[in-house]
């Protein structure tokens, strides 16, 4: 009897240590499964035996694990239930004060960090606050106050990277990195400095040391597909982002993520995805107001940005581009002066100076300043890596033509593949003018004829074009046939003296054996339309000059 009891003792003793075991709090906070813990918060917080201290440190817990996953109201509530329980943590303060920072309500956070502890976590807070209220004097006191302590050294690192003092943030983190080899997540803030920096090739490569480790981390592969969208395109961009998908998460209910795929999407789903996104995500304002442009939406544009006063070069390049366009469009000096003193101040700055963006602006500054020859300087120093960019080649083809250099206006002009731009008055004009001075009449009287079947109200202007350039190089059979089409229209004088001159230096080319003969054919067609006493000395003088070489006129 006591022998079969033993043993079945142990055979209980060997099933309870081999059922599973419940998870506890420890296991899902190390495992950084907060969503878990959560869980398990929640339902011990329901639980009818939990005393005043068991319920605090629940809602501590909770308020922790809500905030790592972003919930950052659900921590709030938790922290805030927290100081109506008996003697709360002094730093609850503090936190409460980090959700209000993370919900934008500045000013909430500073007035609640107040009421905490002094202590670093404090100092920090208080240091991006005064960051985000642009409060530069207490910014500078807090600073003052960080040490050398790798948390405040991050905070530092952090506060440059806002400011966009990108060098100096990733100086700190890779100094960090030496020191703490086993803080994978260095990586990822060094290889966002680099992003900021134009470096992706070297962004990509220290983004893969974490990736490595974290292969589903949606941070660093948001990152690695920024990096491809600016290496490459949108379309490589958006596979990168299909990890996630195919991970399983709903790139929905990630904001950062939606924003981006509307940026790579090349704007698609803009105005569904990017105005929620205005208040939390600063790019998402300048992504919209890009989408308004792109769309000839220029009125949107300057509404959303008017009032933004920039502090980025991005920022001062987009509010320079809306200025010009809105100059453009209602002939407003003032806003044309405004974006010229937005790239200017841009172009001319020490960071931005020998950047490909830099160099842009001062193109666009003297472009609207009509000074050509130093838009050429800018520009042709950065067309090599433009040269694929239909506004690079458009402005650079406008600039070369303006001073003169018709030929690489030409080559340059024809670089341009979107059709929107071909068909635009403005790109027809001056390729009209190229074509022309560099002796390709022909080609330009095409460019009429396309516009002509198209009823564009510009085609009169490029007839005025043609037939003026035209005569100018000597082109007369080109420009006597356009200045006979203005004659058509209006009988003016000068159409006439135009349309005259242009026929007789056909008659001079063809007796120089420089035109063919056939075409005093048409110059003969072209005078008897006019009724001006000179048409019968010209076309008696012409007509015999063709009897006596055989040359048929009937």
């Amino acid at each position: 009897m006591i022998m079969s009891r033993a043993k079945t003792k142990k055979k209980a003793a060997a099933a309870q240590n081999n059922a599973p075991k419940l998870p506890q709090l420890e296991e899902y906070i190390a495992n950084r499964d907060y969503t878990g813990a959560l869980t398990l918060l929640d339902f011990n917080k329901r639980s009818d035996n939990i005393d005043e201290d068991a319920k605090q440190q629940t809602l501590m817990w909770i308020g922790y694990c809500a905030f790592h996953i972003g919930d950052y109201q659900k921590s709030l509530a938790a922290y805030e239930e927290v100081l109506s329980v008996p003697d709360p943590p002094k730093e609850t303060h503090l936190y409460i004060a980090c959700c209000h920072y993370y919900t934008q309500t500045f000013k909430d956070a500073e007035t609640t960090a107040l009421k905490g502890p002094n202590c670093p976590l404090k100092n920090r807070l208080l240091f991006h606050v005064a960051h985000k209220l642009n409060d530069e004097k207490r910014l500078m006191e807090f600073h003052q106050q960080l040490s050398d302590t790798k948390e405040d050294q991050l905070c530092l690192a952090a506060i440059h990277y806002l400011r966009n003092h990108y060098q100096e943030g990733t100086d700190i983190y890779k100094r960090l990195l030496l020191e703490n080899r086993d803080d994978l997540a260095l990586n990822v803030y060094v290889a966002m400095c680099y992003y900021k920096l134009d470096y992706y090739d070297v962004s990509l490569e220290i983004l893969a040391v974490y990736l490595q480790s974290f292969p589903d981390s949606a941070v660093a592969i948001n990152l690695k597909a920024c990096n491809h969208f600016r290496l490459y395109n949108g379309k490589a961009a958006e596979s990168e982002l299909k990890v996630l998908s195919d991970q399983g998460m709903n790139l929905n209910d990630n904001d950062l993520v939606k924003h981006n795929l509307v940026v790579f999407m090349n704007g698609e789903g803009a105005l569904k995805v990017l105005p929620n996104l205005i208040d939390f995500i600063p790019e998402a304002k300048l992504n919209l107001v890009i989408y308004y442009l792109r769309n000839d939406e220029i009125q949107e544009a300057y509404d959303l940005i008017k009032d933004m006063e920039p502090s980025t070069p991005p920022e001062y390049i987009l509010k320079g581009v809306v200025n010009s366009c809105v100059g453009q469009a209602t002939g407003s000096r003032e806003h044309l002066k405004m974006a010229q003193q937005f790239f200017q101040l841009v172009g001319a700055s020490a960071s931005e100076c020998d950047t490909i963006p830099g160099r842009q602006c001062m193109a666009s500054c003297f472009f609207l300043l009509k000074q050509f020859e130093d838009v050429n300087v800018y520009l042709n120093s950065i067309k090599a890596y433009l040269y694929n960019d239909d506004n690079f080649n458009w402005n650079f083809g406008i600039s070369s033509a303006a001073v003169g250099n018709y030929k690489v206006g030409e080559e340059t002009l024809l670089l341009v593949q979107s059709e929107k731009y071909r068909q635009d008055y403005t790109y027809i004009s001056w390729l009209a003018r190229c074509y022309i001075s560099n002796n390709n009449p022909r080609a330009a009287w095409d460019l009429y004829l396309k516009l002509e079947s198209s009823n564009d109200s510009n085609v009169l202007n490029l007839i005025q074009l043609i037939a003026n350039d035209c005569y100018k190089m000597g082109a007369f059979y080109y420009a006597a046939k356009a200045f006979d089409l203005l004659e058509r229209h209006d009988p003016d004088p000068e159409y006439w003296e135009g349309k005259r001159g242009a026929c007789v230096g056909v008659f001079q080319m063809v007796v120089a054996g420089k035109e063919k003969k056939d075409n005093l054919v048409e110059v003969l067609n072209m005078l008897r339309t006019t009724s001006n006493p000179q048409v019968e000395y010209i076309m008696r003088t012409i007509t015999k000059w063709c009897a006596d070489n055989g040359v048929k006129t009937e």
